[in-house]
Formats: structure tokens, C-alpha cells, sequence
């Protein structure tokens, strides 16, 4: 008995603090803001920094702002603020760029379509997951393309590519490279790994090549040599090749931390799938991806965020995506201004920084969502 005396707890244990939000907003504000000298000289610049900005912030976006105006004469009156006017008649021009007005109906059934079918996989509790994956990866895409192109067999009028540009251009880009950057990614991780030789070195020079030249660079590549590597009446269309450029670019980055994520995985992982009979292909799908996935969620998300940011690259090779539909409307005579222009980013900053904030609030709820069941 007195053997296992040593196992056993003589005294209470410790009490743990209560969490944060136990004691208010005054508690909370306490230990966060004000929590030492340095914490306290912190929180008074910034709050002295905020009172000194935000009159003028307020001022030249509300107050001073032109918000109608049938052209650019009142935003470039002295002591105009931002020129919101500018927003409002160039908005459709942003949206669609060049595409067929007749036609813009096809657009919005898209993004609609895709809002959806994102919501549906996004939604943790949402049912039958596996039907909605088969519709956003398989259906949605050739939907899409019939609609957005048209096809004679359906009765729609075609629209050729070059005339697609602005936000859903954008849009188009971000999630083709997203969608094909994680798989895509996975194989090349898998193939780093790989033992076989082969397998192994066309995996990482692939990945290191890739990665050791700039996206401006894969973009030129892609869209001057793929048309190299196929009969001429096989060239791909303009578009499809900033779209290659852009998933090959981001399943490179995207190899090396699904390969980070599968190093912290522990080795009795694996033996312990290859002791209860299950095949590689097996074991990686159903043991070691989804625990190696979750590893490196934040590193996934950055990823994405840094692939939507880098849309606005495309335009380097004659693709009119969103900002540079901002950059031809402020060159417009009847629009052309100081504060214009600077409204003009604005807006598309403040575009950018909505759908990156919003990946980035997601990844922190699935963050914790799949951390509960890890925590003791």
C-alpha cells in the first residue's frame, strides 16, 4: 500500500484564474490594456493617436465626401473629400469590365451559384457535405464556363474571354488557384516524401523551381510557353493560362506546408495504420491528412489570403482584373482628380481587405472548432 502513496495527491491542487471574459469588460480592459506601465503608455498613444486621426478620417469620408455628382467637376472643388459619385457610376464597370450588358445576367446567376455552394461546405453543421463538394468541385465549374462563354447548343450567345475582366474576374482567379492550389499541393508534399527516387526528385524540383522565381515570372512562362507544348489549334485560351501560371505558383507554396504539417505528425501514426492493414492511399486519407491539415490550417489560410492578394498580378499579362478596372476608370477625363484617384484604392483596398478578413476570421472558428477535441 504505501507503494502507491507516491501516485497520489497530498494537497488541493492549484486554482486555475478565471477566464478573461469572467470578470468584464473592466477586468478585461485591465489585464490587456492596462496591464503594466509599458501596456498602459502603449493603449494612451494609441488612443491619443486615434483622437488626433480620426476627425480627419471622418471629415474627408463623410462629411467632406461628394456622394452625387453627374461627373467629376464637384470631387475636384477645393476641400473635397473622398468622391463616392466616382464609385457609384463606375461600380458596373468594376463588376464586369467589358463583358456584354445583355449578358451580365449570367454573372451574378454564377457568383450566386458559387456563394451558395461556398456557404454549403463552409457551414460546419450543414448536411450531406459529400453532395455539395461534388457540386462545387465537378458541376459548378462546367456550369459556370457554359454560362460565362455561352454555347450555341444551349441557345446562349457566346462572350468571348476577352472581354471578362473586373471583380468577378477576380473572383474566377482566386478561386480556380484555391481550389487546385490544395490538392495540388497535397500530391507534391506526398511526392517529397515519396520513396521512390523518381518520384521524389521530379517533386522537389518542381517545388523548389517554383518557388525560387518571382509569380510576375511563372506568369510570363505561362502564358508564352504553354502555348509551346501543344498543336496550335490546342493553344490554350488567354485566360486559361494565367489560370495554370497561378495554380501551379500556389501548389508549390502550398506543398511545403502541407509537408510541415505532415512532419508534425507523430511516426506512431503511421505504424500504428500500417499494423491494422490499411494501404498507404488508406492510411494517408483517412489517419494522417486530416490530423496533418489541421496542424497547419494557419498556413493554409495565408496561402489563400496571399493567392487572392496576388490576383492583381494577372494584369501583367493583359488580364483585366479588378484593380485594373480601377486604374482605367480614374483615367477617364470627366473623373480625373487627386481625390478621385485615391477613392478609386480605397475601394479596392477596402475590397481586398473584406474577403482576406473574412478567410482569416473562418480559419480562427475552425482553428478552435477542431482544437476541442484536442484539448485536456
Amino acid at each position: 500500500m504505501d507503494q502507491h502513496k507516491a501516485f497520489l495527491r497530498t494537497e488541493p491542487s492549484p486554482v486555475l484564474p478565471p477566464p478573461v471574459f469572467a470578470g468584464g469588460a473592466v477586468k478585461w480592459v485591465q489585464q490587456n490594456m492596462l496591464a503594466g506601465p509599458g501596456s498602459a503608455l502603449f493603449t494612451l498613444v494609441g488612443l491619443a493617436f486615434l483622437v488626433w486621426v480620426t476627425p480627419g478620417l471622418v471629415r474627408y469620408f463623410i462629411i467632406d465626401a461628394v456622394w452625387t455628382s453627374p461627373d467629376g467637376v464637384a470631387c475636384r472643388a477645393p476641400g473635397a473629400g473622398a468622391c463616392w459619385s466616382f464609385i457609384a457610376r463606375k461600380l458596373d464597370f468594376f463588376l464586369y469590365a467589358s463583358y456584354p450588358r445583355e449578358m451580365v445576367w449570367r454573372v451574378n446567376l454564377c457568383l450566386a451559384m458559387g456563394a451558395v455552394l461556398a456557404a454549403w461546405l463552409l457551414w460546419p453543421g450543414a448536411a450531406r457535405k459529400g453532395l455539395g463538394a461534388a457540386l462545387f468541385f465537378i458541376a459548378y465549374p462546367v456550369a459556370s464556363l457554359l454560362l460565362l462563354h455561352g454555347s450555341e447548343a444551349l441557345g446562349l450567345p457566346k462572350a468571348p474571354t476577352d472581354l471578362w475582366g473586373g471583380i468577378f474576374l477576380s473572383m474566377i482567379v482566386a478561386t480556380v488557384g484555391i481550389v487546385f492550389s490544395l490538392p495540388g499541393g497535397v500530391l507534391l508534399a506526398l511526392g517529397r516524401r515519396s520513396r521512390l527516387p523518381v518520384v521524389r526528385f521530379f517533386a522537389t524540383l518542381f517545388i523548389e523551381f517554383v518557388r525560387g522565381v518571382p509569380f510576375i515570372t511563372v506568369l510570363f512562362m505561362a502564358n508564352t510557353m504553354l502555348p509551346l507544348f501543344v498543336p496550335a489549334s490546342w493553344s490554350p485560351d488567354r485566360l486559361v493560362r494565367p489560370l495554370v501560371g497561378v495554380s501551379l505558383f500556389a501548389s508549390a507554396y502550398m506543398a511545403e506546408i502541407v509537408r510541415a504539417g505532415l512532419q508534425a505528425i507523430p511516426k506512431g501514426q503511421t505504424e500504428g495504420a500500417m499494423a491494422l492493414g490499411l494501404s498507404y492511399w488508406s492510411m494517408m486519407r483517412l489517419i494522417i491528412l486530416p490530423q496533418a491539415l489541421t496542424v497547419v490550417i494557419p498556413g493554409i489560410v495565408g496561402i489563400f489570403i496571399g493567392l487572392f492578394k496576388d490576383t492583381t498580378l494577372v494584369a501583367v499579362v493583359g488580364i483585366p482584373d479588378f484593380l485594373r478596372t480601377v486604374e482605367t476608370a480614374r483615367l477617364d477625363p470627366a473623373w480625373a482628380g487627386p481625390t478621385i484617384s485615391t477613392t478609386g484604392y480605397l475601394f479596392a483596398g477596402a475590397f481586398y481587405w473584406v474577403f482576406c478578413f473574412g478567410m482569416s476570421r473562418y480559419s480562427l472558428m475552425m482553428e478552435r472548432r477542431l482544437a476541442a477535441g484536442r484539448k485536456r
